[in-house]
């Protein structure tokens, strides 16, 4: 189902990986503009080949809301702020791909609703992180509990089918 879900999507890559990916690599280690897009190209077999001017004018961006800092060497490396951007998205991530998890393993009804999801989880995914820099602590916090609970609910909801199932 996944695969069919990816098969639709094809090779795009979604709005906001570009700038979730150069956090990411920066994170690592310190690299320029020709080192990231050689690594994109790398990392996905040639599948993805982000020209300079998706690279060049993201990484401006980045510099202008202090998420990078360019070095003196002409390599980019990442700032405090932006470990903490990186941290935000990844969390979310994480609880989101749980949700995912459980809404897979509930079976037929579970299949297509996660089908339904998974759309909808990546438009919404999209926008986050695109968007999640410019929240407040405060509306990240709240987004971040949202999630949380949402996780409890389906995890207590799966609990209780296993339980079931046993007797």
């Amino acid at each position: 189902m996944l695969a069919e879900w990816l098969s639709r999507v094809g090779s795009v890559i979604p709005r906001g990986f570009s700038r979730q990916y150069i956090l990411g690599l920066l994170k690592e280690q310190p690299m320029t503009g020709k080192e990231i897009i050689d690594k994109a190209i790398l990392q996905s077999d040639g599948k993805w080949k982000p020209s300079p001017g998706l690279i060049y004018p993201l990484l401006g961006r980045l510099l202008e809301e202090e998420l990078i800092e360019e070095t003196e060497g002409g390599r980019y490396k990442i700032t405090m702020r932006g470990l903490d951007i990186a941290a935000d998205i990844e969390s979310v991530h994480n609880v989101i791909q749980k949700q995912l998890d459980v809404m897979l393993r509930v079976g037929n009804v579970g299949k297509y609703m996660a089908r339904d999801l998974i759309d909808r989880v990546s438009s919404i995914g999209s926008a986050l992180s695109s968007n999640l820099d410019r929240m407040t602590e405060d509306e990240r916090n709240k987004y971040k509990q949202f999630l949380l609970t949402e996780l409890q609910k389906l995890e207590g909801q799966e609990k209780n089918k296993e339980k079931i199932s046993v007797e």
